[in-house]
């Protein structure tokens, strides 16, 4: 008969950074069947096979991922030489050292795939790293905060904990809900970045690798199906070191108009690198074609931001123009 392998975790009140690490350890072929074991008795914690959350130690070699302790300070920037320095919790360690299989198995990939190694970074920084800096206590920005955030996902997983006023709750019951509900969330999410964030990037990447073929300057990209492309673009041109930066995006609005976007000079600026022509804001149809000499032209935004033409010609066009006025 196969021996039974052990997660062991604390009982008592729950934290959707232990409640992760289970779920997470259980997507391994190791730990597919492991049996949870919520205690903190250490002669029960000694049995199991690996421990999270609780114990007091941190040691890969006998697997056991508790960040509790004084001494413990580690990010994935000091384990894994990974850009993101929250220290981490027990989410986050069992991330580090078992993340690139675990995204292997739910994608149905090698852990070194090409594909993995791109996701493993995202997953952590739209997912993980939440956790593991609501389970330190870090706050997410300085100052005050402006209002109350209470649907988080760690905010979730504290109000399935048992309630003060109905001790009689089955708290193992309890667990396993916050346990289904985090693992569905998280699986979600990475079957998001992979189904729909990664072919986005995809389109913006052979855009970008095509950009003077619309236009010598290099500062022009034109999608032929328009998809999120905004802070795609920032993270590759910092990873390529593209110079010069882009400027316009060109895309088909799927109803009328092929549209010229201007570049942000960040993902959340609403300043842009080269806006449209200043003589252009706010006019219309024929004035605006009138004013730009270029056919078709719908629209230029009075901030400049965005304008449109009937023809992908025409929104080129008024692309060039700009560049050449800036």
């Amino acid at each position: 008969m196969a021996k039974v392998m052990k997660i062991g975790t604390h009982n008592g009140a729950f934290h959707c950074d232990e409640v992760l690490a289970c779920f997470m350890l259980r997507q391994l072929p190791e730990y597919q069947h492991a049996e949870i074991v919520r205690s903190r008795d250490m002669s029960v914690l000694n049995e199991c096979d690996i421990v999270v959350d609780v114990g007091a130690e941190y040691d890969p070699a006998r697997h056991r991922y508790d960040h509790h302790q004084k001494t413990f300070s580690g990010t994935l920037q000091s384990i894994l030489s990974r850009p993101f320095q929250t220290k981490l919790s027990s989410a986050g360690l069992v991330y580090a050292h078992f993340g690139h299989r675990l995204l292997g198995c739910l994608l149905n990939k090698e852990a070194d795939d090409p594909v993995v190694e791109l996701l493993y970074p995202r997953v952590y920084q739209t997912f993980v790293e939440e956790i593991d800096g609501n389970d330190n206590g870090i706050s997410p920005a300085e100052g005050p905060a402006r209002y109350a955030v209470t649907s988080t996902l760690p905010s979730r997983v504290k109000r399935l904990n048992v309630v003060w006023n109905n001790p009689s709750m089955d708290e193992t019951k309890c667990f396993f809900k916050a346990y289904d509900m985090v693992g569905a969330e998280f699986v979600d999410r990475v079957q998001d970045l992979h189904n729909v964030w990664l072919p986005a990037r995809s389109f913006v990447e052979a855009a970008i690798k095509g950009r003077k073929e619309i236009d010598p300057s290099g500062e022009i990209i034109r999608f032929d199906q328009h998809c999120p492309w905004q802070k795609h673009l920032f993270e590759i041109e910092e990873e390529w070191s593209i110079t010069p930066q882009i400027k316009y995006a060109l895309f088909h609005d799927g109803k009328a108009l092929w549209r010229v976007q201007g570049v942000p000079l960040s993902p959340d600026s609403f300043d842009l690198r080269v806006p449209l022509k200043k003589e252009w804001a706010g006019l219309r149809d024929e004035a605006l074609s009138t004013a730009s000499g270029i056919p078709g032209c719908g629209f230029v935004h009075a901030g400049r931001f965005i304008g449109g033409n009937k023809t992908y010609e025409g929104a080129l066009a008024m692309a060039k123009q700009s560049l050449a006025a800036q």
